[in-house]
């Protein structure tokens, strides 16, 4: 069966500098697959390059079979890949229903069956609906890029550090949107510094060190990874004192 996403030997430079240095990865039609790493890792890049923003070096991108790395970025939105970058970049001088119609540019026809998906999805943004995107809490902001995104009813959803700088109640509320997309068709491929959380909401992982994919797993076996949970899950997994495995939060 062919992936939804397909990217073989994938590099990317910035100048002289390789940001990816060939990496390889799938994601199958319904699945949540996150990209774990540190800052600088690529991740956000990878993102980039599946969206048409950069555009490889070498190697390729496929998208249902098909090669898009040399596709511009607004028709690979059309093919059905929905991008919400970092940052959340909602338009501040928009209220809620422009910032949600401006995700919907290449659909035609009556937008209020997605605006009222999304407002299911998120009811403060109904609240909120004629309130400037700039005025709107952090949480709020990328709730609405999420829904901004979604009504461009993408089959694929690349999502970028969604949960960066919000507090932890409305990060558990983000995640349990990001299974709902999911349920609802779409598939998701998620960058995600918060890797517990990340993990417990895909399906599989993917590793990146330096532009590099380092490792890939199901995500209960990264999860239990000492590698992985040394590096990214905040714990130390050195033997104790009494020559068992101390499993405790780094300080």
């Amino acid at each position: 069966m062919t992936p939804l996403l397909e990217l073989d030997d994938v590099e990317v430079r910035y100048g002289a500098i390789r940001a990816l240095q060939g990496i390889s990865l799938s994601v199958e039609e319904g699945e949540i697959v996150t990209l774990l790493g540190a800052n600088g890792a690529g991740k956000t890049t990878t993102l980039r390059t599946i969206s048409g923003l950069l555009r490889p070096a070498r190697g390729s991108v496929s998208y249902a079979g098909d090669r898009i790395d040399a596709v511009a970025p607004n028709k690979i939105c059309a093919l059905g890949i929905s991008h919400v970058p970092e940052g959340r970049r909602v338009f501040p001088r928009m209220n809620v229903d422009e910032n949600l119609e401006m995700g919907a540019y290449l659909i035609k026809g009556d937008l209020t069956k997605d605006k009222e998906r999304i407002f299911d999805l998120f009811p403060v943004l109904a609240e909120r609906r004629k309130q400037d995107g700039g005025t709107l809490s952090g949480g709020e902001q990328q709730m609405l890029a999420i829904g901004r995104a979604l009504m461009g009813r993408p089959k694929l959803l690349l999502l970028d550090e969604p949960s960066m700088g919000l507090a932890p109640m409305i990060v558990a509320r983000i995640f349990e949107i990001v299974r709902t997309i999911r349920e609802s068709g779409a598939t998701v491929l998620l960058v995600e510094q918060n890797a517990a959380m990340a993990l417990r909401v895909a399906d599989r992982g993917y590793v990146l060190e330096t532009g590099e994919v380092v490792m890939s797993a199901d995500a209960p076996t990264l999860l239990g990874d000492d590698r992985v949970r040394q590096a990214y899950l905040g714990e130390d997994t050195k033997p104790d004192s009494a020559g068992g495995a101390a499993t405790t939060p780094a300080e």
